[in-house]
This record gives C-alpha cells, sequence and structure tokens, in this order.
C-alpha cells in the first residue's frame, strides 16, 4: 500500500524562551535563553541552581479554574501548546474530521508534581484526604487525554513514555498513523513539567545536571567546558496533516514530514552506547524512510545535552551515518537556550527544524566558547544563520536506551 503524504499545518508551544512557538522562535533566533536562577524550589537543598523556567503562565487565561485544578502542570502546558497549534492550523473539530483527528502526545514523567503533593498530603492526613483526582492528574496520557476531550478529537489517542525521546517518539508515532491512513489530522508533541523536588533530586543523585551557579552559561551543548544539562519544561505541539487534506482545504504548510526512525541501544539504562551506535542507526533509518540519502541532510537540530557523553556520541554518531558530509551539514543544539525539557524537547525542537526549513535560517548553539576535539562538526555557534536548507532532521535520546530521529523536507 502506497504511504500517504504527511505535512505540519500548525504549531504551538509553552517553553521557557517563550509563551507561543513564534515568540519561542524569535528568542532562539535571537540567542536569548530562557535559563535562570531556580525559583519553582527551594534551590537551598540541592547543588543546582539554574533551571529553564516556564514563566508568566496564566492557564486560566484558557479554561476555568475548576477544571485547571484537576490538571498537572504538564498537562496545562499540553492543552495550552496544542489549543494555540489548532488555532494556528485553523482546524475545528466538527463531524467526521473530529472521528478522523487523533491526539498523541508524549510525556517523560507525567504528573510527578501532583505525586508529591498527595503523597504528602498522604502521610499528613491520611488516604481520605487524597485527591480523587490523584491518578488521573499523575498519568502520563493525561495530556492527550485532556487535550481529546476539550478539542473534541476522536480518532487514536495515545502517549508515548520514552524518556528524553518521548516528544520525538509521539511525533513520529503519530506520522505513522496519518501515513497508514488511519487519521487525517494527528495533534502530537511532547509535554513536561519536572521541575519538583523528586525529579531535581533524582537528577543531581546521578549527576546529570550542571552545577554551574551562572544561568548565562551552564548550558554549552558541545563546549569542552559543559559539565550536565539545564532541566526545562513546557510543551511543543505540531499539527501533522494528511498532505491532500491540507492542500483541499488550503491550508499553510510549514513542511513535509518524511521520515521516521526509531532504536534501542540494549546497553545501559542511563549512559548512550559507545560512539552512538543506537543514535546513528535511528538517523540512518530515519534517511531510509525518507526515500533520501545522507548527504542530503543540510541541517540536524541535535539532542545536544550538554553531557560530556551525549554530544560526544552524537557526535560520533553523526559521524557514523554521514561520512565526510558531517564536517558540510550543520548541527545545532537549541537547549544552550531552552534548557532540557526532557518528555517535550522532541516537540519544540521539531518546530525549530520546520520553522528552520520554512525561514531559511538556522538557530544557534550559544554558550560554544571552549572546544573540545571530540566535538569537531558545525555548530553554528554563538548566532543565527542564513541558510537555503531542504532537508532537515531532529534528533532525541533517552534514558532507557530509546533513539529517536525525525526528517522534514521543506516544501
Amino acid at each position: 500500500m502506497e504511504k500517504r503524504r504527511v505535512v505540519v499545518t500548525g504549531i504551538g508551544a509553552i517553553s521557557p524562551v517563550g509563551n507561543s512557538a513564534e515568540e519561542s522562535w524569535q528568542s532562539v533566533l535571537a540567542g536569548k535563553s530562557g535559563i535562570g536562577p531556580l525559583t519553582r524550589l527551594d534551590k537551598e537543598q540541592f547543588p543546582v541552581k539554574v533551571a529553564a523556567e516556564v514563566k508568566d503562565f496564566d492557564i486560566e487565561a484558557y479554561i476555568p479554574r475548576k477544571d485547571a485544578r484537576k490538571m498537572d502542570r504538564f498537562t496545562h502546558y499540553a492543552l495550552v501548546a496544542s489549543i494555540m497549534a489548532m488555532k494556528d492550523a485553523e482546524l475545528e473539530l466538527e463531524g467526521e474530521l473530529a472521528l478522523r483527528t487523533g491526539v498523541w502526545i508524549g510525556s517523560g514523567i507525567g504528573g510527578m508534581e501532583t505525586h508529591e503533593q498527595q503523597f504528602k498530603t498522604f502521610l499528613e492526613k491520611g488516604y481520605r484526604r487524597v485527591s480523587p483526582f490523584f491518578v488521573p492528574m499523575m498519568i502520563p496520557d493525561m495530556a492527550s487525554g485532556q487535550v481529546s476531550i476539550h478539542l473534541g478529537a476522536k480518532g487514536i489517542n495515545s502517549c508515548t513514555v520514552t524518556a528524553c525521546a518521548s516528544g520525538t517518539n509521539s511525533i513520529g508515532d503519530a506520522f505513522e498513523v496519518i501515513r497508514r491512513g488511519e487519521a487525517d489530522v494527528m495533534i502530537t508533541g511532547g509535554a513536561e513539567a519536572p521541575i519538583t523536588t523528586m525529579s531535581v533530586a533524582g537528577f543531581c543523585a546521578n549527576t546529570a545536571l550542571s552545577l554551574n551557579p551562572d544561568p548565562a552559561t551552564a548550558s554549552r551543548p558541545f563546549d569542552a567546558e559543559r559539565d550536565g544539562f539545564v532541566i526545562g519544561e513546557g510543551a511543543g505541539i505540531l499539527i501533522l496533516e494528511e498532505y491532500e487534506h491540507a492542500v483541499a482545504r488550503g491550508a499553510k504548510i510549514y513542511a513535509e514530514m518524511i521520515g521516521y526512525g526509531s532504536t534501542g541501544d540494549a546497553h545501559h539504562i542511563t549512559a548512550p552506547a559507545p560512539g552512538g551506535e543506537g543514535g546513528a542507526r535511528a538517523m540512518a533509518q530515519a534517511i531510509a524512510d525518507g526515500g533520501i540519502t545522507p548527504d542530503q541532510i543540510d541541517y540536524i537540530n541535535a539532542h545536544g545535552t550538554s553531557t560530556p557523553y551525549n554530544d560526544q556520541f552524537e557526535t560520533m554518531a553523526a559521524k557514523t551515518v554521514f561520512g565526510e558530509h558531517a564536517y558540510k551539514l550543520a548541527m545545532s543544539s537549541t537547549k544552550s537556550m531552552t534548557g532540557h525539557l526532557l518528555g517535550a524537547a522532541g516537540g519544540l525542537e521539531a518546530i525549530f527544524t520546520v520553522k528552520a526549513l520554512q525561514e531559511g535560517i538556522l538557530p544557534p548553539t550559544m554558550n560554544y566558547v571552549n572546544p573540545d576535539p571530540d566535538c569537531d562538526l558545525d555548530y553554528v555557534v554563538n548566532e543565527a544563520r542564513n541558510a537555503d536548507i531542504t532537508y532537515a532532521m531532529s534528533n532525541s535520546l533517552g534514558f532507557g536506551g530509546h533513539n529517536a530521529s525525525i526528517v522534514f523536507k521543506k516544501l
């Protein structure tokens, strides 16, 4: 059966660098960071002093307070980003279209904040005082569930949980749904609200976070002085649509999605496989799936977490896949400004990837000051660059050995 074509017709985001997709995009083009002092928690409890927090976000501007109180913060972000994306796509779900529209939104840890708050209530006051909404607020699939309910999407409704690859895997999984004919529209991406006591404590305990107290320089992907990622939060949502469906209604199209690759390292719970072997296979799969060759990729939005292993191994993976072309393509990490949104990262970074294609400009990797001989590719350092590109890739790699790559084409 011939695979159907899939395009991006809407985008929405709530991120540390802006409370819309366009504001977030303009911020990263300007090299503006969303990283600041850790304010959501008592930073005296942790060695980490900085975070990439969402700012000036008001859920009650979108839904009533009584509804908002029944949702965790990660669902708030997903719902608002989805509302924005659907408005951007100029889609309203009625009749047959509602039945042919699905939701697939990933989250790495779901309602961790709710879990912590309700466990404290249980310890202090007993089970009778635990919220009856505790479970549906906590479970990671509830972002998809609430988006479906609020927007009226009655097609496939799912959630991929693959740690930091959750957003990208969800987009890839949603893409496959449309390609095989089970939906015409998918609301997809990732959402996360992990700036909570236990998640920050956990990442501190496994030494994944940067201990640099300076917000301006803490996230420095590919730089020799990098020492860990900066935790972030938010949501990035795309509207994927079958090409003929989009053309028939005169939709604006950001880019075409053409390929998806997903692999497992089978190596270690947190460390990537030696040489980025699993990531390399995911990239190669996505390229082959798109029916193109490696030398046609012009730009990669890297996973680029600013951890010693990730950046080195992702660079090695690129060299494995692209050979000499690795030195000709551009690869940047917008996490240098957004921090790491964990399961939401792939959603936001997919938006940046399609905007780079649409506008012909590459977002930079900020804070690259000290060259690392192991990281010697073109990372678009410290300022955005105009570039007429045709094919672009976005990578996400997660704890558990999850690797996901997606490829977009300029239309």
